[in-house]
């Protein structure tokens, strides 16, 4: 009874904090639809020739306050833990939302993007550490790919959102649609931000965070609760020892500083990781795609029918999840996902491209056979990403780095995915103005660069415990020694008075 209370909880933990990474994916998705509607356009008083400039402002602003949200966070839940930071980042996402919904200035809206930006970018680093660190290691992958599954199902709903108020909200006899065709689809972004923000309030947190910062008995109590069970658990005792001697051994290897074991040979080729990784992760394209898919649609053949097609991608991506999630996450590793999803992703694009090349959509009204064609493609692209590389990074990202420095590991891996979705929302509006279908092209030789990137760079680490990636990374032996000169006692005797 008490393991499957503890499956419950520890379930329920993150998924509502996986609520964060809705947000992410709405917010992302939501806007490139409604920057496609005549009222919003009206609203806002900008000019044809203007609208490359304003997608791209619009879309890439929200990149750049993430980026610095990344940063911001780490002080906040080193010092005040995981859930408050949580808590903290759906306050500021909430206040940037309200920004944008409730002006006509091109300027406040542009900083509502940035407000929300920065409760996104802190989401983007808080939610993996958080899933990491409560949830049960035997459904640790999955609940791990719930980050990215939340995503998709935040980029779904926002693609149908814009298509309700796109065939719901129709102009009238006097001129385009009133402003809440626009408002709508902004404004709901602020329920989720309210259920992130008020659950939040009401789970517990981290043990581990709690235990790093001293506060023993307590993180005892919250790894009961979570895991369902009494104090006298065996195994619950056990995973409460392992905590406690993973610190200890961190302590005596780097004398209780981050930087010191930041420096370590291994460390740096993890941090290395977490970059590049997030690099690669977006110049699959992919994210592009999501965020410009109204427009990108419209480009290989979808006519006026691109909202609509839109909507049918988002489902392709959650599919695309709950595949990994169901099937993959725990039986195909880590490396072989890697490339076999890097190299789908680059022979759709290539399909795609020479597709569009050789038959230039004719018909705006109306999709026809070589439109029907790439439109698929660009389905099982996002598919692909979505049992590969788009929850594989974040999972993989939350697992290699030790205790001591998973803030900064994540840091540095939620700040690189912002700064390269920065860098690509700013290119693919322009690259699809200027050189059309040939943007497809691109994005397949890149990832067909990327397959061998994995082969060569990324070291598999399924089936092996948060303790053994110091064997996969090639620390030598010097916390396995440190180990072994631990007294098992002194954690025992902590449980022993804690009861």
């Amino acid at each position: 009874m008490g393991k499957r209370v503890g499956t419950f909880r520890s379930t329920y933990a993150v998924a509502l904090a996986s609520v964060g990474s809705f947000l992410i994916g709405y917010d992302t998705g939501v806007v490139g639809g409604v920057l496609t509607l005549p009222s919003f356009q009206r609203d806002f008083g900008y000019a044809a020739e203007q609208k490359t400039r304003v997608e791209s402002n619009c879309l890439s602003l929200l990149q750049a306050g993430a980026f610095f949200g990344c940063l911001l966070v780490w002080p906040i839940t080193s010092r005040f833990g995981r859930r408050w930071a949580i808590v903290a980042a759906a306050m500021v996402f909430c206040l940037g939302a309200t920004l944008q919904v409730t002006t006509y200035s091109l300027a406040c809206f542009y900083s509502g993007r940035v407000v929300a930006g920065l409760g996104t970018g802190a989401s983007s680093v808080i939610v993996p550490i958080y899933t990491a660190e409560v949830a049960p290691k035997h459904i640790r992958g999955k609940l791990g790919g719930c980050f990215q599954l939340f995503i998709t199902l935040g980029v779904a709903l926002s693609y149908w959102t814009d298509y309700a108020v796109t065939a719901g909200i129709r102009p009238s006899s006097l001129g385009p649609p009133p402003s809440k065709q626009w408002q709508i689809p902004i404004g709901l972004q602020l329920v989720p931000g309210a259920i992130l923000g008020l659950g939040m309030l009401f789970v517990k947190e981290s043990p581990r965070w709690l235990a790093q910062r001293g506060h023993r008995e307590a993180a005892y109590a919250a790894l009961l609760w979570i895991r369902g069970v009494t104090s006298m658990d065996e195994d619950c005792q056990l995973e409460f020892q392992q905590i406690l001697h993973g610190m200890d051994v961190e302590f005596r290897a780097s004398g209780g500083s981050t930087w010191k074991e930041l420096c370590l040979p291994s460390n740096r080729w993890r941090v290395f990781l977490a970059f590049s990784l997030q690099a690669a992760q977006q110049c699959t394209g992919n994210t592009s795609l999501a965020y410009y898919a109204p427009q990108i649609f419209v480009t290989i053949g979808a006519g006026n029918q691109s909202i609509f097609v839109t909507g049918v991608y988002g489902m392709f991506k959650i599919a695309g999840v709950v595949i990994f999630i169901t099937f993959l996450v725990e039986r195909i590793g880590r490396r072989t996902p890697f490339m076999a999803g890097a190299f789908a992703m680059g022979s759709f694009m290539l399909g795609i491209g020479i597709l569009v090349a050789m038959h230039p959509p004719m018909n705006a009204d109306e999709i026809d056979t070589y439109g029907a064609a790439a439109i698929g493609m660009v389905y099982l692209e996002a598919f692909s990403f979505n049992w590969s590389w788009g929850p594989l990074v974040w999972l993989y990202i939350g697992e290699i780095f030790p205790l001591k420095i998973r803030e900064v590991g994540n840091v540095v891996g939620g700040s690189s995915q912002w700064l390269f979705n920065f860098a690509f929302s700013q290119l693919t509006p322009h690259a699809i103005a200027t050189i059309g279908g040939k943007t497809f092209l691109l994005y397949a030789f890149l990832s067909f660069a990327i397959v061998v990137y994995a082969f060569f760079v990324v070291r598999e680490t399924r089936g092996k415990s948060l303790e053994e990636m110091e064997t996969v990374f090639g620390t030598v032996g010097v916390l396995e020694g440190q180990a072994s000169r631990l007294q098992a006692d002194d954690s025992v005797r902590l449980i022993s008075d804690y009861d």
